[in-house]
């Protein structure tokens, strides 16, 4: 069987001060996304039904007001798998990495996309998840961090994510994706089919300042709730997986 095309190694810390991102919170900050985010939704939309056969199942689940939606993350196009069949506009936290003097910030930015300083606490990018949520938004937000060069779901949790759900008292929807991360085979022209199954909302008695094991167990729970539910796509194959769903 042939082995997967290789992904580039994960620049893990980002040199740049902190003040080369401002404008992009600032922006985040001041309003919902724009034009951009209906854009790129519906063309990524088109590529994930056409040549990844996408199916999606359980988008009745995304509440209303403030939510923090908490997909598995093994693929770059993950952000469009799990917005693109919602009714929602969800704001993922990415990489600072992704932003810098080239066009596609402007459509990060515009999107409603903002960066998060690789291998730093990163404060700003929590001040411009809180006020997203705060004015009753959808934050896109990955409990393990970065993405499994597997398809299998990470076994530890970011505790950021804890830390959100706690202070905001948001409510958190788990979203389980299976078979995202063979997309990056398109260059060989292999196109996986990918399952999308978004879990049932549930949120964390709301705690101002919460320890930092309690950031850490309420991020266990959410990556405990998207294992099982990866789990039962895997098990069941991509042939199956959208029964399963159903």
């Amino acid at each position: 069987m042939p082995a997967d095309v290789k992904i580039r190694p994960q620049v893990y810390k980002d040199p740049r001060p902190a003040d080369r991102f401002d404008r992009y919170h600032a922006r985040v900050r001041r309003r919902p996304p724009e034009w951009p985010y209906e854009l790129v939704r519906i063309i990524t939309l088109w590529i994930a039904v056409v040549l990844f056969r996408v199916e999606a199942h359980g988008a009745e689940n995304m509440p209303n007001g403030p939510v923090i939606v908490a997909p598995n993350h093994a693929s770059f196009m993950d952000h469009f798998f799990t917005g693109g069949f919602v009714r929602r506009h969800i704001q993922f936290m990415a990489k600072s990495q992704m932003f810098g003097h080239h066009p596609l910030s402007w459509i990060y930015s515009h999107g409603g996309v903002f960066p998060v300083r690789r291998g730093h606490h990163d404060e700003e990018a929590f001040r411009t998840a809180f006020a997203v949520l705060g004015r009753g938004g959808a934050i896109g937000m990955y409990v393990e961090g970065g993405r499994s060069r597997s398809g299998r779901v990470g076994t530890e949790a970011k505790a950021g994510i804890g830390r959100l759900a706690l202070e905001s008292g948001a409510a958190v929807v788990p979203v389980a994706i299976l078979g995202s991360h063979q997309v990056r085979n398109w260059r060989r022209l292999r196109f996986p089919k990918v399952v999308v199954l978004y879990g049932r909302p549930f949120a964390f008695e709301r705690v101002a300042t919460p320890t930092r094991e309690q950031q850490q167990a309420a991020a266990e729970e959410i990556l405990s709730r998207i294992r099982r539910m990866h789990a039962e796509l895997e098990q069941a194959g991509p042939k199956r997986a959208s029964a399963v769903a159903r």
